[in-house]
């Protein structure tokens, strides 16, 4: 297994990367819904349906476009999200990169670190039996 490193600082496994992501959203989500604040529900409602199947859009360009402009935001959080939702829907790893280029493209360089984290946690996801 893989290991990452930041300036010499050794970070975490491939697999690991993955988990932890997931497991620190679905902790925190749970936490943010379960204090029953009827503004934040509304929002992850939205959100949710935002990206549901229906629409004149399909599926796998909604997600496209969540990664794209996640990445132009510059949200590592949303941009993890996003790549493992269009890992589940079927883009291929060229696919991806592509529409980061674009993105990076659009957002200028200052994208390039998140592009980084983009691509490590692509890499993990592939070699992971879990998606985020």
């Amino acid at each position: 297994m893989a290991s990452h490193y930041f300036y010499g600082t050794k970070l975490i496994p491939d697999m690991d990367l993955v988990e932890q992501f997931n497991d620190y959203r679905s902790r925190m989500n749970k936490q943010i819904l379960d204090s029953d604040n009827l503004l934040l529900k509304r929002i992850f409602n939205l959100d949710t349906n935002a990206y549901s199947p229906g629409g004149a859009l399909d599926l796998k360009s909604k997600e496209l476009i969540g990664l794209t402009c996640s990445l132009v935001l510059r949200c590592d959080d949303c941009v993890k999200y996003h790549l493992g939702r269009c890992r589940e829907v079927g883009f291929s790893t060229a696919e991806v990169h592509e529409a980061m280029g674009v993105a990076t493209l659009i957002g200028g360089t200052i994208v390039i670190p998140h592009l980084r984290r983009a691509f490590e946690f692509w890499d993990a996801l592939q070699k992971s039996d879990v998606s985020a």
